[in-house]
């Protein structure tokens, strides 16, 4: 549990146990997430800086940068720049979510969570296929075209195309689907940025996703599945390929 000291100008003192040589930032995270949930930080408290953290923990500074930005993606903390980072909300709003904040600090499973994404990915535009409307299927559109527009610019591009993929997961009429990957989706977003950072791997998303949309359009379930998961093997080799060259 942590606890206050004044010598800490955060006014809290880490009790956090020393992380294995090695160790994913995603064990960081974890510990990170005990100390916030643990019921005794307010919410809008900052965290010790980056050194402090790294320090006790025994671990590099980017292991917890990376960690940190994962607890921001999960809405956790807030990151401030030049200022450090925050406790989003109280233990009533954070405990209910471990569940799913266990599933996304798996980042060391990013092999099977992209296994997972592609098996929902696949299933949602085949009943994206199906049930898609006139009105879903020209945001799906609008999608793919802001992507083309933006292929020189991958956070615009990138942006574009978690959209489409939304886009797709709402189309299927399936919330269920929609909130599971949604939920895959925002711990990879990580290395999904880092995978698609080049012109010529944009280039090769947008052709994907094109095809996607003209099996969508076209309402034939089988080949937008089937389109889908060729671009799940193409995205999840992306993926893996930037979280191999990060972990060098």
């Amino acid at each position: 549990m942590p606890s206050y000291s004044d010598d800490d100008p955060t006014g809290v003192r880490l009790e956090l146990e020393a992380v294995p040589a090695g160790s994913p930032s995603a064990v960081v995270a974890r510990q990170l997430l005990q100390l916030l949930t643990s019921g005794d930080l307010a919410p809008g408290s900052r965290l010790p800086p980056e050194r402090a953290l790294a320090e006790r923990l025994g671990v590099g500074r980017s292991a917890v940068r990376e960690a940190i930005a994962s607890l921001e993606i999960l809405g956790v903390v807030q990151v401030r720049p030049g200022s450090g980072s925050y406790l989003r909300g109280g233990t009533s709003e954070l405990l209910p979510r471990t569940l799913s904040w266990g599933l996304l600090l798996a980042a060391s499973r990013t092999e099977e969570l992209l296994e997972i994404r592609s098996g929902l990915e696949g299933q949602a535009t085949g009943l994206a296929a199906e049930r898609a409307t006139e009105a879903q299927v020209r945001d799906l559109k609008k999608y793919l075209d802001r992507m083309q527009r933006n292929l020189d610019r991958p956070k615009a591009f990138i942006e574009s195309d978690v959209r489409f993929h939304t886009a797709i997961a709402h189309a299927a009429g399936n919330e269920v689907l929609a909130d599971l990957l949604q939920t895959i989706r925002s711990l990879l977003q990580v290395w999904t940025e880092r995978g698609l950072s080049t012109r010529a791997q944009a280039d090769d998303a947008y052709a994907e996703h094109a095809e996607v949309y003209e099996a969508i359009a076209a309402h034939d379930p089988q080949r937008a599945a089937e389109r889908m998961a060729a671009h799940m093997v193409t995205a999840s080799e992306r993926v893996l390929s930037a979280d191999h060259d990060h972990q060098e």
